[in-house]
């Protein structure tokens, strides 16, 4: 009987593998050929009032409708919407975007635009409507840290989109800086620390650790995070805070603050007019 009992186990043991052999469970999907192809998304940074005259309706790339008012590209905003890490992809080479712009019913024509697209990953800044876009790469992998208890650190990359007035980009190397809340008891704040090195217009930093003190130990991680940007000369120098018009009106030192989750990574850019309307501010967005 035993032995019967061992020949049965023998066979079942030879049906399950048979089994596991034939149900091979696979995902239907296309490789992505690396080599020759670029996947993509777009900003919308051209310094413009927000609203529905400004927004943009209809994007078409090589002729092919890529989204429309359904999901719209508004002012000081990016495409694909709706989740982190969301990528359009094509052929890598010269391609040609079109940007439609105001009401459904009497859409204009804003942007056409042939440019290259290299292969990799890339966010395609607008920031004037004659001008082909600025490709800031987007870095993979994301940076990590390992921590043996909760971490402390989030990630922010500056780019600077800057204008003085209307078709006037800024001259000025920009310089973010970033400050946190040592002790929440007491208040007190950290020094200036810098995000990445100053960068000029159309330049981006890499992504940069910055710390999140969380007030609640007991959570995923958030805090306030205070910046501000500093002006640096030709010759490196620091030529003092950046000056922006304000929303009365009044010329002010820049600052600014934002939270920050541990662990995620942010897009700040800077974009708007530093000395007229519609003003300049840093709009953030979650890359991870």
């Amino acid at each position: 009987m035993k032995k019967i009992n061992n020949i049965l186990l023998i066979f079942l043991s030879i049906f399950l593998f048979a089994s596991c052999e034939k149900n091979v469970v696979e995902y239907k999907a296309d490789p992505l050929e690396e080599e020759n192809t670029t996947l993509f998304q777009i900003y919308y940074m051209v310094p413009l009032a927000t609203g529905a005259a400004n927004n943009i309706n209809k994007v078409e790339l090589n002729g092919e409708l890529l989204t429309n008012e359904t999901t719209p590209l508004n002012t000081y905003n990016f495409i694909p919407s709706g989740a982190v890490s969301k990528f359009f992809t094509t052929k890598s080479g010269n391609v040609n975007l079109k940007l439609h712009r105001g009401p459904v019913a009497n859409l204009t024509l804003a942007y056409d635009q042939n440019f290259e697209l290299p292969t990799g990953r890339y966010n395609l800044v607008i920031h004037d409507f004659s001008k082909p876009p600025v490709l800031i790469p987007h870095q993979l992998p994301f940076p990590t840290t390992t921590t043996e208890f909760t971490g402390t650190t989030a990630w922010v990359k500056f780019s600077n989109f800057l204008y003085e007035t209307a078709g006037i980009p800024t001259d000025k190397k920009l310089q973010y800086q970033w400050q946190y809340t040592v002790d929440n008891a007491t208040a007190e704040k950290s020094e200036w620390a810098n995000v990445g090195k100053p960068v000029a217009f159309g330049e981006s930093t890499g992504w940069e650790p910055v710390t999140v003190n969380k007030t609640i130990e007991i959570s995923a991680g958030t805090a306030r995070i205070d910046y501000r940007i500093r002006v640096i000369g030709a010759d490196g120098s620091d030529q003092g805070s950046l000056v922006v018009r304000n929303s009365a009106g009044n010329m002010v030192d820049y600052s600014d603050w934002w939270n920050a989750q541990i662990g995620r990574i942010y897009h700040h850019n800077l974009a708007g007019f530093r000395a007229a309307t519609p003003i300049a501010s840093v709009r953030t967005f979650t890359a991870k």
